[in-house]
């Protein structure tokens, strides 16, 4: 006894509900996305300088004006950066660090926090700045 349609079965995959949820998906992640982005406030030095590449995954050490350090957004004391980031499994493997350092930071305290970068096995460093607008430009030509 067979099967009047022949006997054969019908095996493709239909991918139509996988393409929706896909797409909803997407959708809510562009939607949410602006709105997760958080940073610690800074207020960099400007320079006409090549944009930073927009990769996630960066390290970026952040000092503020009022001499605190954060790595990433999490607030670190000067005296445990080192150990931090001795400890940091990102840094072992890139061995790369974004500083961004606020303006009105001394000269000093930058330097010292670049030594404490350094002696963490930071082999490559890149300062971050705020790009120059014409405003800006034409008033440090004054």
């Amino acid at each position: 006894m067979q099967a009047q349609g022949g006997g054969r079965s019908f095996s493709d995959i239909n991918v139509t509900p996988l393409v929706d949820v896909m797409l909803v998906l997407m959708i809510i992640f562009m939607v949410t996305a602006p709105m997760i982005q958080h940073g610690v406030n800074v207020d960099l030095p400007a320079v006409a300088a090549p944009a930073m590449p927009a990769d996630e995954d960066l390290m970026i050490v952040t000092a503020t004006k009022a001499g605190e350090i954060f790595i990433g957004e999490t607030k670190v004391p000067l005296a445990q950066l080192r150990t931090k980031l001795i400890g940091n499994r990102k840094l072992k493997q890139d061995r790369e660090v974004f500083l961004h350092a606020d303006h009105g930071l001394d000269y000093g305290f930058v330097v010292e926090v670049m030594a404490i970068l350094k002696d963490a096995g930071v082999e490559k460093l890149g300062m971050v700045t705020d790009p120059v607008t014409r405003d800006q430009s034409s008033d440090s030509a004054k």
